[in-house]
């Protein structure tokens, strides 16, 4: 358990926090601690990457848990984001339906001992929905805080939506990508 994989650990510990502030809005400024937490555990993304690269730590279990970690993460924000009608549910179907098929894929390569690591199709797509997150929830502290009117509301949600959509895109697009690259592994599951 080196110092990279902590990390991503650590991202998946904030997550429960991260839901309980953007579902309980009695908690003064929770999307504000809803942005911060997920800033912080969006930098351990990036950290526990630059760290295993320059220190020579890349691991299979750090190739298998930094993906897993930023999936609970995204996922668990973009539920919430629906169940706040901050999004549209078809988007994040579309979500869930990528994650499980391309963790299904990474499971069954490790089955035959292979692990399928992050490619620059997967770390875009991740980029892209952390942006998206942190607009979506940019825009409802701002709109909490009454820093932008709440006739403005709705132009926001509509651009937040269209990240999140935007984010959509990537992922069918690298989870094609995953597919391709690794028909091999989906030929041994026949």
């Amino acid at each position: 358990m080196n110092l990279p994989n902590k990390l991503s650990l650590a991202r998946m510990v904030m997550v429960p926090f991260i839901v309980a502030f953007l579902l309980l809005p009695q908690v003064w400024g929770h999307y504000l601690w809803a942005l911060l937490l997920f800033l912080v555990a969006s930098y351990t993304d990036h950290l526990d990457g630059k760290i295993a690269r320059s220190c020579g730590m890349i691991t299979s279990f750090g190739k298998f848990l930094d993906p897993l970690a930023d999936k609970v993460l995204i996922l668990s924000v973009f539920i919430c984001f629906v169940k706040l009608d901050l999004c549209n549910i078809w988007l994040v179907l579309i979500l869930l339906f990528r994650e499980f098929a391309i963790t299904f894929l990474r499971l069954v390569a490790v089955e035959s001992g292979k692990v399928i690591a992050a490619n620059k199709w997967g770390k875009s797509k991740t980029v892209s929905q952390i942006v998206a997150a942190i607009c979506v929830l940019l825009f409802q502290t701002l709109g909490e805080f009454g820093i932008v009117s709440a006739a403005a509301m709705p132009a926001l949600n509509l651009f937040g939506n269209l990240l999140i959509g935007i984010s959509c895109v990537l992922a069918v697009i690298s989870g094609i990508v995953y597919i391709v690259q690794n028909r091999h592994v989906i030929n041994q599951i026949r």
